[in-house]
């Protein structure tokens, strides 16, 4: 891959840093003193600690906050130590990527039971090419029972790499924004984690406003308002946390008198009064004024993200950093982040499991694609489409997920998620990608006066059946802030810039044989209701990646009855 660039490696590990109390420094003393076994002794006792403390009244939490301190403390120490021992692995193994990959291949073919392995478990990338040829997720080959492969669903993943994934998210999270991680800085405001691998007492005690096991969304939200100190707030992703934020200013007064009324704990009529006082002032800064120390917002990337991102850190979070540890993809974490100082994110690809391979993205290029290359292979500037294989479906699949590569962590290359070709229109084989309709919209809103996207999707009009004896043609629908109405002239903006980004379809636009693309505007919680109806499908992959193209009819529909403009 070459060596043009070499970016910093991840964060040193402070495992030695000055303690900052004296039950600190007693405890940093114990812990470098105590043999091994008495260390593991003391662990399995502090796990008892959070039901003996959940058993005491207020006026005796008090008595027990040093408990919690010291829980706080060796759980980070502990969680440190396992970091340090991920990114030594981290290290050798993308020092050393070939033999990794080998490794891992092996490691899927001897774990699958499939009778599509090569024979004899071979390795050889010829053999394992040849044997199993490339497929999309859609095309994965079926099972002897006749039921289609289809990507996992767990809520969280297995391997390696997640765990790398959430050991030094947390511990370069923790460098970038000190303190962030003291007992009671963090609140989990989703049933989800953005950790890809949770760590059972460790993230428990490092997260100690969220109520453990807790799944009501309304819950989480209500026990993070009462906690005005926050300095992190954790979302499964950030189109969850763009409807939780949505959900708070829907249900902002019943919110209010629940915290007034101590529905969860102590009545806080104050805190509740300062609720009231920060809704009033619309979304802008919301975060900021109900959390004055608030640093981050942690979540996890995937799919069509990028716009709910940005809504966010232009309305709610506005002023606030966002760090993802990691990006997942149907089948497993394919990209660990080691730099939350970045402001677009960036990953290191690791050697797996599971077992990646990179396809080149050439533009024009035929649906027989090229042969696939090894992660050592990749090329600086180059795009690729991400090809997985795991020991759950023995199958090479095309994840659709398109990456670029800026530089190189070792002999892995890092990476930035672009689009995902699966979300791309095309009514008269025009192909208008995910990236480059979302950035002629992105220009077209940006025309309409007050205007804030928060949400989008496509359909193309076949789906609807809304041709009407015209040319076929995009159907848009948008919701969003600070704009009530579209008159026609915003309406013709978005086809304007379409055509400015997309030669092809402005040459298809000039021939007649493509409409306008007609842009509807729909109602406050729409595509929140959607998402809803999504999560419901027992297909529904985990993390929720968000469609930008709708290609069943009955959801097209379903966002057609909410248009209100």
């Amino acid at each position: 891959m070459g060596k043009e660039w070499v970016s910093p490696h991840a964060p040193i590990l402070d495992l030695l840093s000055p303690p900052r109390s004296c039950l600190e420094m007693l405890l940093w003393l114990l812990l470098l003193l105590l043999p091994p076994l008495f260390l593991l002794v003391l662990l399995f006792l502090l796990l008892l600690l959070p039901p003996l403390a959940m058993l005491g009244q207020r006026s005796q939490e008090a008595g027990l906050s040093w408990l919690a301190s010291l829980q706080h403390c060796v759980a980070w120490r502990v969680l440190s130590w396992a970091a340090t021992w991920q990114q030594q692995r981290l290290e050798h193994n993308t020092l050393h990527v070939g033999q990794s990959q080998q490794q891992a291949l092996m490691w899927c073919l001897q774990r699958a039971q499939s009778p599509l392995c090569p024979p004899t478990g071979s390795t050889d990338m010829s053999i394992f090419r040849n044997h199993l040829p490339l497929t999309k997720v859609s095309q994965a080959p079926e099972e002897e029972n006749g039921e289609q492969l289809l990507p996992p669903t767990s809520n969280q993943y297995h391997g390696e790499a997640s765990l790398q994934a959430t050991l030094l998210g947390l511990v370069a999270l923790n460098k970038a924004y000190p303190e962030v991680l003291a007992p009671g800085g963090t609140a989990r405001v989703t049933p989800t984690s953005p950790w890809p691998s949770p760590l059972p007492w460790p993230g428990h005690i490092l997260d100690q406003v969220s109520p453990p096991g807790t799944k009501d969304p309304g819950a989480l939200l209500l026990e993070a308002l009462r906690s005005p100190g926050l300095k992190a707030l954790e979302a499964g992703t950030a189109v969850e946390l763009l409807d939780v934020f949505l959900a708070l200013e829907a249900d902002g007064e019943e919110l209010a008198e629940a915290i007034a009324a101590g529905t969860s704990g102590v009545p806080l009529p104050g805190r509740a009064a300062e609720l009231r006082e920060a809704l009033e002032q619309g979304p802008r800064g919301l975060a900021l004024r109900l959390w004055p120390k608030l640093q981050v917002v942690v979540t996890l990337d995937a799919g069509g993200q990028a716009e709910a991102v940005a809504a966010l850190g232009a309305l709610w979070c506005q002023g606030l950093a966002f760090f993802s540890p990691a990006y997942a993809a149907s089948g497993g974490v394919v990209g660990l982040n080691l730099w939350p100082e970045q402001p677009q994110g960036l990953y290191v690809l690791p050697p797996g499991p599971p077992f990646i391979e990179l396809l080149p993205v050439e533009e024009g290029a035929q649906e027989e694609a090229p042969s696939t290359l090894l992660l050592a292979e990749a090329q600086r500037d180059k795009e690729y489409e991400l090809v997985l294989t795991d020991h759950i479906r023995l199958a090479r699949c095309r994840l659709g997920d398109v990456v670029q590569v800026v530089g190189a962590y070792n002999q892995c290359p890092i990476v930035r998620f672009v689009y995902r070709l699966g979300q791309a229109l095309s009514v008269r084989g025009e192909v208008t990608g995910e990236n480059v309709f979302s950035e002629a919209l992105g220009q077209a809103v940006g025309q309409w006066p007050g205007a804030k996207l928060l949400d989008h999707i496509c359909v193309e009009s076949s789906i609807l059946d809304s041709s009407e004896g015209s040319a076929p043609h995009y159907e848009v629908f948008v919701e969003l802030r600070g704009l009530r109405n579209l008159s026609e002239e915003n309406r013709d903006k978005l086809d304007h810039c379409l055509q400015e980004a997309s030669p092809r379809y402005k040459s298809l636009r000039f021939r007649g044989s493509v409409g306008p693309a007609r842009v509807h505007l729909v109602g406050k919680g729409a595509f929140r209701a959607l998402r809803t109806t999504l999560a419901a499908c027992p297909s529904s992959s985990f993390p929720p990646e968000m469609p930008r193209v709708l290609r069943h009819r009955h959801l097209a529909q379903f966002l057609q009855r909410r248009v209100v403009s």
